[in-house]
């Protein structure tokens, strides 16, 4: 007797008509979570993106798994739903790439992709399902003992319960608090949103902050590729909001951003410089202002250099922060002094793996992972000292500026586009290629640098000719000074860079 004819709390019979309709209704209620799982594979392959993409998950989840559930009028039915939905959907996504939608790996950048993609998805499509199904098999089901009503009734109300919790996060919309006066209310001239501006194929994710829409734009480039720093900017450079209208932008694939990320295959460094000088146009008829300020932080800061060597005419100035020269030259010597770290320490595992994959550059993302994970071992310093920790990003993920399907994806959205980006970084090098600039160029640089970017940019610096250069090491910061000295950055800002710069023509 097959499991779709033993069917939970009915009397089974060997009629053949009666089989046979069985049979027909199990294998509708199949091709029901089938399809839904193909439209979803359609829809949002690298799972929901988007608040309102979690949010129909979730209902339509539901009501699938209500109608598989009365078609199949079986508890299999909590069981068969999600698995044919996992499987079907798995398969049509096949040709996706990124760590996301990969094969699972056992390393921590595995771990934190299997969480926030297949785990979450699992919880906006795959719980619903289950629950809906319960509740389908439930409306048709005959009676069934005490024990067995009690157990499926709790899980009932467990699921329920779930759902219900995370439909609740999720329509907790992002939001900017307004910037306000002594007395409370919103300061007259001032701008504090979050928008999305259509550039091209795709939205540019901004968000804008400052005291006085009369002030100097400044432009901010995350790193990454694929980083987004809303809460750092949030959180540490308020006071730079009051000499600037700052523009923090999620590029192309990052955070708030993430679901511009496909087509993979259109990812490339010319369009993200296309990107940045389409929002710097945008920003420019905006605010009225003939040019704008650019700060580029690690991969912004290469991304700023191609940016202001392509049009200078946009730009009033170029800042550079954990400045980057060449990402080979960078990678290699991380590879060279993480390998020496470990062979030095003892941690034979770490020195096999590195070995065994040689030395960058890696065509897979994930293989950067044991050269430049060991960071803080490799170059330790004491980030105690600093506005933010040794966390760095991950510090300043909670904050009203994302929302919950933001936070969740951040992450994950950093190494999908870091995989679909970053090996097409590999022949930078601005030793050779970005010497002269029409525009004045400063760097804020930390004292504690990793060798790796430091030895690189020493070496660039003197090369640049440029209508004003300078350069500031704060002393107790490494790759990210910006917010881990605020109040240096925002005097350097102001009395260097805009003091420099405000009376040019």
């Amino acid at each position: 007797m097959s499991i779709l004819q033993n069917l939970e709390g009915h009397p089974t019979t060997t009629s053949d008509d009666t089989s046979g309709k069985v049979r027909n209704l199990a294998v509708a209620g199949l091709l029901v979570a089938a399809t839904w799982a193909g439209i979803a594979a359609w829809w949002m392959p690298r799972g929901p993106m988007t608040t309102s993409q979690a949010i129909w998950s979730i209902a339509i989840s539901l009501i699938v798994g209500a109608v598989a559930g009365v078609l199949l009028r079986s508890r299999w039915a909590i069981v068969l739903t999600p698995a044919v939905f996992a499987v079907v959907f798995e398969v049509l996504r096949i040709g996706l790439d990124g760590p996301m939608v990969d094969g699972i790996h056992a390393s921590m950048y595995g771990i934190i992709a299997l969480v926030t993609g297949r785990g979450f998805h699992a919880v906006l499509a795959l719980l619903p399902l289950a629950f809906g199904s319960a509740v389908g098999m439930g409306l048709v089901a005959g009676p069934t003992s005490r024990w067995s009503s009690l157990i499926m009734r709790t899980g009932v109300a467990i699921a329920a319960l779930a759902v219900l919790v995370v439909s609740v996060g999720l329509l907790r919309p992002a939001t900017t608090a307004p910037i306000v006066g002594p007395d409370g209310r919103q300061l007259t001239g001032s701008v504090a949103e979050l928008t999305g501006v259509d550039i091209g194929t795709h939205q540019a994710k901004l968000m804008i902050r400052g005291h006085s829409t009369d002030n100097p734009v400044l432009l901010f480039l995350a790193g990454g590729p694929g980083g987004s720093e809303y809460g750092a900017m949030r959180r540490h450079l308020a006071e730079l909001e009051r000499h600037f209208t700052v523009v923090t932008w999620d590029q192309r694939g990052a955070g708030t951003a993430y679901s511009e990320l496909d087509p993979t295959g259109t990812v490339s460094p010319e369009g993200a410089v296309s990107d940045t000088i389409a929002v710097t146009e945008y920003l420019r008829d905006r605010f009225g202002q003939q040019t704008i300020y650019l700060l580029g932080q690690s991969w912004g800061s290469t991304l700023g250099v191609l940016a202001v060597q392509q049009r200078p005419d946009l730009y009033a100035a170029f800042i550079g922060t954990g400045q980057m020269v060449s990402q080979s030259a960078t990678d290699r010597i991380f590879y060279r002094d993480t390998l020496a770290w470990a062979q030095r320490t003892g941690n034979d595992e770490l020195a096999s793996e590195l070995l065994a994959s040689g030395p960058p550059p890696y065509e897979d993302m994930l293989r950067y992972e044991a050269a430049l994970s060991h960071e803080q071992d490799v170059y330790p310093y004491d980030h105690s000292a600093n506005s933010e920790g040794s966390g760095q990003m991950s510090e300043n993920l909670l904050v009203e500026e994302y929302a919950l399907i933001d936070q969740i994806h951040v992450l994950g959205a950093f190494m999908d586009t870091f995989a679909a980006l970053y090996p097409q970084l590999q022949e930078i090098d601005f030793r050779r290629t970005a010497t002269d600039f029409s525009v004045p160029v400063f760097f804020v640089q930390g004292a504690h640098e990793a060798d790796g970017r430091a030895l690189p940019f020493n070496e660039w610096y003197p090369m640049i000719d440029a209508p004003i250069k300078d350069r500031v090491v704060l002393e107790t910061s490494g790759h990210r000074p910006l917010w881990e000295q605020p109040d240096a950055f925002v005097d350097y800002m102001v009395n260097t860079v805009l003091g420099r710069t405000s009376t040019m023509g």
